[in-house]
């Protein structure tokens, strides 16, 4: 899905990629989505950042936020929409909301950074087949090892 002008692919849509905190899994990412609390009033898990995004239509247009979880991007959920809420401090956030069905990934290994970042389409790790519970490509020991040294 993009555009092309002049021989570049210029993408219509944009990801969102986020740390996971306090997540052990996807499957610990799964159940603290359930809980009343993440979930938005028609039911759908959504996680509240304090900056809202400047690409919201890009976003919106096809895009999906990529967890990393213990170092690694693991898994996406695609993005529904941006929903405006006030926290208990009167302040403006953004609420992404999210279809709860969640997409396990390649594992595309990523440092440590605060709040999120863009992701390009084309830089965004592919999805595994379905019913497929990891990647089996490289024990995720030596891609870290080889993260270290500067080879992946």
């Amino acid at each position: 899905m993009g555009l092309n002008f002049g021989g570049e692919s210029v993408s219509t849509f944009v990801h969102l990629i986020k740390l996971s905190v306090g997540s052990e899994s996807i499957e610990t990412l799964a159940e603290w989505q359930e809980t009343g609390a993440v979930r938005t009033a028609d039911g759908y898990p959504s996680h509240v950042t304090r900056m809202w995004p400047k690409r919201e239509p890009e976003i919106i247009n096809g895009g999906s936020i990529y967890w990393v979880i213990k170092g690694s991007i693991q898994c996406r959920q695609r993005i529904i929409r941006l929903d405006e809420v006030f926290g208990s401090d009167g302040i403006r956030r953004c609420a992404i909301v999210l279809d709860p069905d969640v997409h396990r990934t390649q594992n595309a290994l990523k440092r440590p950074f605060q709040g999120w970042r863009y992701l390009k389409p084309e830089d965004a790790p592919r999805d595994l087949p379905k019913g497929r519970v990891q990647d089996d490509a490289i024990p995720d020991e030596l891609n870290q090892a080889l993260a270290e040294i500067g080879v992946l």
